[in-house]
């Protein structure tokens, strides 16, 4: 978008202005889309607030000629990604020091560690057995937040069609995350 790169070049340049533009543009997608995953309003509302924060403290190194709606949704899933990390380990923790409490259970719990960085590399791989338009679909829905009506107009597809892209796209990615169901539930199937 011609005028969205205008507003990216002047927020390099520090303009609080065009940082409030973008800001309102893209706001509310953000936080449905924080939201979808985490579940919680003062989370989403809390990683809205840090993407944010992240993108004036490092306006100088966004690229205007790349997608910054990209940009954005993927900052906000790695939030979110370490968010969710650091809530597993802090449970995982805390069993830890139940489990190993005098008078608690005799042997250590078997450990129950997922890796969060694997599921991301194993998405990756994952996305690479679908068609070009159906990656297309399901990163613009799932990843960016977009509505399928939103995603119609966008693409000069009918609703129907996006639907059963992103519907097929789901039904392969299921397939092929099936180590990391739960995972992929969490993020995808909200």
């Amino acid at each position: 978008m011609d005028s969205e790169r205008i507003y990216l070049e002047r927020l390099r340049k520090g303009s609080y202005k065009d940082f409030t533009y973008l800001y309102e543009l893209y706001v509310s997608r953000l936080y449905a889309f924080s939201l979808g995953i985490s579940h919680s309003d003062a989370l989403a509302k809390d990683i809205v607030q840090e993407t944010f924060i992240k993108v004036w403290i490092h306006r100088e190194y966004i690229d205007p000629d790349k997608s910054f709606s990209s940009f954005l949704f993927t900052m906000a899933k790695n939030l979110l990604l370490n968010e969710l990390r650091r809530q597993v380990n802090r449970s995982l923790l805390l069993e830890d020091v139940a489990f190993n409490e005098p008078g608690g259970e005799e042997e250590a719990p078997v450990e129950r560690k997922f890796s969060l960085e694997e599921f991301d590399h194993r998405l990756e791989l994952a996305k690479r057995k679908l068609s070009l338009r159906q990656r297309e679909l399901f990163e613009l829905n799932k990843e960016q937040g977009m509505s399928v009506s939103e995603i119609a107009a966008k693409t000069s597809i009918t609703e129907q069609s996006v639907r059963n892209q992103i519907s097929q796209a789901l039904h392969i990615l299921r397939k092929e995350l099936q180590g990391y169901i739960f995972l992929f539930s969490l993020f995808f199937l909200t």
